[in-house]
């Protein structure tokens, strides 16, 4: 190696120089850019160790898995060990190629004294994208400071079924929505020179049973219209440079072994040039969960022959077992090659061989303007499911009951892939059977951080102050409790004017948890005793407020009828307590709307607002014999402490044209006593195709925030692609006919309705020109 070679210099394409440093690499030094490693693989007494670096790192590496995430370390000491662990590739490897760092950020950075924002599904519940790309931005630059270069996120999949504990990940059932958020999240990350990573490609939303990386049923159009759609708008529109494949098999096919998939559509459809990452242990999973090979060196044969570039978080299938298929001639050199070529070309394009040290003393989190984004985003994600006029609080009381598991559980607040959530998990991980065979630290902690969170509880007392008395009881643990405590709690409520009870699940990984990663559930009321504690504390007439902290939909159908107001604050986040108590006193007016279908009884599953024309029904009886059909809330709904009312749909022109864009408009007018926001939707519906089509699909959506008598005209420009659809030919195409607009509060509130005539001949859509709706909201004089 000496400085004058190509690939070192700059001004040269990247292209260019990838493909000269690939020329001079052994096959020993390509295949270690297919793998990873975890950084406490590397580290001894918190240090990175030269024993284990030599080990590890000595013919180069890939990625380097989840320096802040997986260890104990602030962001100034990520920093140290990243420098570190680059110094080592640049100076003591025969090449000097640096590694991409990679870390986990749903929703904030995963690493200690970062902040933790509402889980991806609270956001999608603000139905403010805006405060994603926010959020987005803070990662990123908060990564770039700690030496990190790639995030694993944000999450496409679009979810149908609560059961499947990842829903909490995910931005909805969706597509639209799914995709207007995700590409929100993708602008803010990748703006800031991070590489965002699409997960799952694909239907990993959909899984058999409910069930983590079960199998997806689905079938080709549904696939490409549903499931398929935000990921080729991720590519095409959002300029995603990374995919992880999902888990599960798609009709007998494993998504990591899909050439299909991850190069005929990614690639070849979509012209998508970045890398595929496995999701952890993806490729180990063909040989030990699918069962389609004898060995890992098929394993990794198919998976790099189908289009995957980089194993993660450790290399084990890309490793030996690699090796020997391409010493065999199971995997030709030109398959590696071109694997290897596009993880260089992307260290290149980040820069890494220029700039891969980073000043550690400036790596410096959490800002207050960050925090104070954590608690807005929190705030705008609750949805008020009901209220009987008992929200806001009313000033006048003076003894409230605080009651159930989660209302002084700080814990309760943070959602999985939270640095408190996953260091919790490594910790249990070490002190049980390893199943992951993780060489965990001894040196652990999180106490810490879980002490530097308000509960609810804590947040009430602070905002309600010393003349109201806060009266606490448990009631019953998330999963446990004794009569006694329930007693307690019943006492509790008797003698107060007013009992708010939070309950709700726990996300992680950890044993206790009830929602996350592989925390699927066959019921979807309230764990454990609390369905008995709630009903126990309505049995004293004492009026009940309920506040859910889930992360997935609970069917609650009696406490919706009993309670005399619902809260869904989802997953908010260390500073969601705040936000909760301020929504409750009154100082905050609830917005949000649900992303999901909030099914009545787990029997409904799954059920979800775009079905074609015969679901969601039962021939001519409608319903069930034992239950009615429709869901306990829709997609969409979510009260208000005000009221608003729509009115004057207009289209710019009764017909559209291939290729041609129409204007929706209508007006929406705050016509209660306080300010508040509104989320107008506009549906569409096809009336006339080839192929069965959805009732409704979401195609626009605005929320307004209007004071008291104030009005606004929002107006939806929809371009005829995105009326196209998989057709009996399976192409996409635009076909003529009757389109009817339906504009509304929710998927089962659309007053305003109107039909649009799509002219012309049937039109095929290789490309679309346009994936969402623009928007704009005019005040009214």
């Amino acid at each position: 190696m000496t400085d004058a070679a190509p690939y070192r210099d700059p001004s040269l394409p990247v292209a260019e120089r990838a493909r000269d440093l690939l020329g001079r690499m052994t096959l020993e030094e390509k295949l270690a850019q297919l793998g990873s490693a975890w950084v406490f693989e590397l580290l001894r007494d918190e240090e990175v160790d030269p024993v284990l670096a030599a080990k590890v790192l000595g013919g180069g590496i890939g990625h380097i898995t989840r320096i802040s995430g997986a260890a104990n370390t602030d962001a100034r000491g990520a920093a140290h060990l990243a420098n570190t662990i680059q110094r080592y590739l640049v100076e003591e490897t025969r090449l000097g190629i640096p590694a991409i760092v990679h870390e986990e950020a749903l929703h904030g950075l995963m690493a200690k004294d970062s902040i933790c924002h509402p889980q991806a599904i609270g956001l999608a519940a603000s139905w403010r994208p805006e405060l994603v790309e926010a959020m987005a931005r803070w990662i990123g630059r908060s990564m770039a400071a700690r030496g990190a270069h790639q995030v694993l996120a944000p999450i496409w999949d679009i979810t149908r079924d609560p059961r499947w504990g990842r829903i909490e990940e995910t931005y909805g059932e969706d597509p639209y929505l799914v995709t207007v958020f995700g590409l929100a999240y993708t602008r803010g990350v990748q703006g800031e020179g991070i590489i965002a990573t699409g997960k799952h490609l694909v239907a990993h939303g959909l899984p058999e049973g409910g069930m983590n990386r079960a199998p997806a049923h689905v079938g080709e159009r549904e696939l490409r219209d549903q499931f398929l759609a935000p990921f080729e708008a991720a590519v095409r529109e959002g300029g995603l440079r990374s995919m992880m494949h999902a888990y599960e098999d798609v009709d007998g096919v494993p998504c990591v072994v899909s050439r299909e998939l991850l190069t005929g559509i990614l690639r070849e459809e979509w012209g998508f040039d970045g890398t595929v990452v496995s999701d952890y242990d993806g490729v180990a999973l063909v040989l030990e969960h699918h069962a389609l090979v004898r060995d890992l060196g098929e394993a990794a044969a198919r998976s790099i022959e189908a289009g995957l570039d980089i194993e993660l978080p450790s290399t084990t299938a890309f490793g030996a077992p690699l090796a020997a298929a391409v010493a065999s001639g199971r995997v030709p050199v030109a398959v590696v090659d071109t694997a290897v070529e596009r993880v260089l070309r992307q260290k290149l394009e980040l820069g890494l061989f220029e700039t891969w040290q980073v000043d550690a003393d400036a790596a410096e989190q959490p800002a207050d303007e960050e925090r104070a984004l954590a608690r807005e985003s929190a705030a705008a994600s609750l949805v008020l499911l009901e209220n009987d006029g008992t929200l806001p609080l009313d000033p006048g009381l003076r003894r409230i009951a605080v009651i159930g598991p989660s209302a002084d559980d700080p814990r309760a607040l943070l959602g999985d892939y939270a640095h408190v959530v996953h260091i919790q998990t490594l910790m249990e991980m070490r002190d049980r059977q390893n199943v992951f065979d993780i060489p965990v630290p001894d040196t652990l902690d999180i106490a810490d951080e879980l002490a530097a969170i308000v509960s609810v509880r804590a947040a009430l007392a602070a905002r309600l102050g010393p003349d109201v008395a806060l009266v606490h009881a448990r009631g019953c643990g998330l999963l446990d409790g004794t009569d006694a405590e329930i007693a307690e709690a019943v006492a509790a409520a008797a003698g107060a004017e007013l009992a708010i009870v939070v309950v709700g699940e726990r996300s992680g990984l950890t044993d206790d948890s009830t929602v996350g990663e592989a925390r699927d559930r066959m019921e979807l009321g309230l764990p454990g005793r609390q369905g008995e504690l709630l009903d126990a504390v309505l049995a004293t007439g004492t009026p009940v407020v309920l506040v859910i902290l889930a992360g997935r939909p609970l069917s609650i159908p009696d406490a919706a009828r009993r309670c005399a107001a619902v809260l869904m604050a989802w997953v908010p986040g260390e500073e969601g307590a705040f936000a909760i108590a301020e929504t409750l006193a009154g100082d905050r007016n609830p917005g949000g709307k649900l992303p999901v279908t909030v099914p009545r009884h787990v029997g409904q599953v799954p059920t979800f607002h775009g079905h074609k024309p015969s679901g969601g029904r039962s021939a001519w009886k409608t319903d069930y014999v034992d239950g009615p059909s429709k869901p306990l809330w829709a997609f969409g709904h979510g009260r208000s402490y005000t009221t608003f009312a729509l009115s004057d749909l207009a289209l710019s022109s009764g017909e559209l044209a291939p290729g041609g864009e129409v204007a929706v408009s209508v007006t929406v007018r705050n016509t209660g006593a306080r300010a508040g926001d509104e989320v107008v939707q506009l549906y569409l519906r096809d009336l006339e195709a080839s192929v069965t089509r959805p009732v409704r699909e979401l195609r626009g959506f605005a929320r307004v925030s209007l004071e008291p008598g104030a009005a606004a005209r929002v107006t939806f420009a929809v371009h005829a692609d995105q009326l196209a659809f998989t057709g009996l030919d399976r192409r996409r195409a635009v076909e003529p006919g009757a389109i009817e607009v339906m504009v509304g509060t929710a998927a089962d509130d659309l007053p305003l309705r109107t039909e649009l005539l799509l002219t012309g001949e049937r039109t095929f859509v290789e490309v679309p020109r346009r994936f969402l709706s623009g928007v704009a909201v005019a005040p009214l004089g």
